[in-house]
């Protein structure tokens, strides 16, 4: 089993924009917004309305393809503030497109995920998703079937939405899932219910987070898994020991996300 790490090319690294001060990190503070700048975009493969998928500019992992996808041209957007019809796009214009470099047969295995606040390791304010193709690199090797299970919140046909008792890191993670990539609109409602949830109500509200999207039997499913970001745990820095709340906690949060969501009449 590959347990080597990905190699971050620094050199540019450092020349990449971004909006979040992390300190001595190098970079372009005063670039301005890239993904603002339409105009100038290059390498383009996708446009659906606003929506952008492109080549990134800043390709810094060494033996990957890097792409980016612009979700919107508003530049304080988020999955949890669009309109419910502008999520319900997004979700599926993402969802072909990773599915573009997941069935290619270019890579050993394709991620996708999003960043989102100072806590997400991302680099700039303005809403995308990032879809990397490894080309020897197995990114799901670590990733188990419990790692989408748990308390559950609800189903509707072959959506399903959990509280995870087997988190990838901790505390709290939201998982949403969809067996047969079918009925998109309600796997999307439940992932912008998610974000919804994550940045009001979990603990009083958080001020940053991640998504990632995992294939499920081959790419015939997907699940999405909201990951909260706090201060990471010691156990799981120094030893990649994930922790979890206590069963009766996490059945009462599942409790209240499902009551959060059932206000929008979805399950």
């Amino acid at each position: 089993m590959d347990k080597n790490p990905l190699v971050y090319k620094y050199v540019i690294g450092k020349r990449k924009p971004y909006d979040y001060d992390y300190g001595n990190r190098q970079g372009n503070q005063n670039a301005g917004c890239p993904f603002c700048d339409v105009a100038h975009l290059e390498n383009i493969f996708a446009k659906d309305g606003d929506k952008i998928w492109l080549k990134n500019k800043y390709p810094t992992l060494e033996d990957t393809d890097q792409t980016i996808l612009i979700e919107s041209s508003d530049h304080q957007g988020d999955i949890s503030t669009y309109t419910r019809e502008e999520n319900q796009e997004l979700m599926k214009f993402a969802l072909q497109c990773f599915h573009k470099m997941y069935h290619s047969g270019k890579y050993k295995s394709v991620l996708w995920y999003k960043n989102f606040g100072p806590k997400s390791d991302g680099s700039l304010t303005h809403p995308h998703m990032q879809i990397v193709g490894l080309y020897h690199k197995d990114g799901y090797q670590d990733i188990e079937e419990g790692n989408f299970t748990g308390f559950e919140v609800g189903r509707s046909g072959s959506v399903e939405m959990n509280l995870s008792s087997h988190p990838v890191q901790g505390y709290q993670e939201v998982n949403i899932l969809t067996h047969d990539n079918q009925n998109l609109d309600t796997w999307a409602d439940l992932i912008q219910k998610g974000a919804q949830y994550v940045r009001s109500v979990l603990s009083h509200g958080v001020d940053s987070y991640n998504i990632f999207f995992y294939p499920l039997d081959n790419g015939k499913g997907t699940c999405c898994k909201i990951i909260p970001r706090f201060y990471a745990s010691p156990y799981f820095v120094g030893y990649k020991i994930s922790q979890v709340d206590d069963a009766d906690t996490l059945k009462w949060e599942a409790q209240r996300l499902k009551g959060f969501v059932n206000g929008g009449i979805i399950l």
